[in-house]
């Protein structure tokens, strides 16, 4: 659906340019504003609860924040808000899993280089959620996918400019897949990319109709991959 076509207005609460890049290439225009909530606090042993849970406290932190503003004042169109999760695993919320370990953003040099060493010629799992909540009606709509990234070897020269630049601190699983040092080294990502990089489309597409069309009710998440 066009911007100019549109019947209801959307705030991205994420800060990653992924994000903002893929909704704008969903022709959407909206806001952002952010939570500020601690991640860490925030443990599931599966990825897609994870993500899922860190979407929801996303969710719930931003519409904390919302009752504080004039945002929602006056609006006669639906407002939208649009949480997402990435995890890594083994790989934006989006959390990486590697051999079976759920990875989010390293907490130092040591960590990001062990991450990214970790990768170099193998391949990790992402884990994406979107949770879309109709701030008018209380409709809140979840889901989640996964993909996985496949990588040539990475040079030891190529991870040292990487944290150099402090990109490992940025994001789950610390690679940026996206970023033009590390691009060149994946070999296939299985699954859809935008996934990867931290927003399905297809199923944020999805949960927008959803939360447009479905009375208030609580979140229900659901498993796109």
């Amino acid at each position: 659906m066009a911007a100019a076509e549109s019947s209801f207005k959307i705030i991205l609460g994420s800060s990653s340019m992924a994000r903002q890049r893929i909704l704008a290439e969903m022709r959407y225009e909206f806001t952002i504003m952010t939570a500020d909530i601690d991640e860490k606090s925030i443990r599931k042993e599966k990825p897609e609860d994870l993500v899922t849970a860190l979407a929801e406290a996303k969710a719930i932190a931003i519409m904390a924040r919302l009752q504080h503003t004039d945002i929602l004042k006056n609006v006669a169109c639906p407002t939208l808000l649009i949480t997402a999760d990435t995890d890594l695993c083994g790989l934006f919320m989006q959390v990486v899993v590697y051999k079976g370990t759920i990875r989010e953003k390293p907490c130092n040099e040591d960590e990001a280089r062990e991450f990214i060493k970790g990768y170099s010629g193998g391949h990790a799992a992402v884990v994406g959620s979107v949770l879309v909540t109709n701030l008018n009606s209380g409709a809140s709509k979840g889901g989640w996918e996964s993909a996985e990234v496949y990588f040539h070897d990475i040079p030891n020269e190529v991870i040292d400019s990487l944290i150099d630049e402090g990109i490992p601190f940025k994001v789950a699983g610390g690679l940026m897949l996206e970023h033009p040092l590390t691009l060149p080294f994946v070999d296939a990502v299985i699954g859809a990319t935008d996934t990867v990089m931290g927003l399905s489309k297809s199923l944020t597409e999805k949960l927008i109709e959803e939360a447009l069309c479905q009375p208030g009710s609580s979140p229900r998440v659901q498993n796109m991959s």
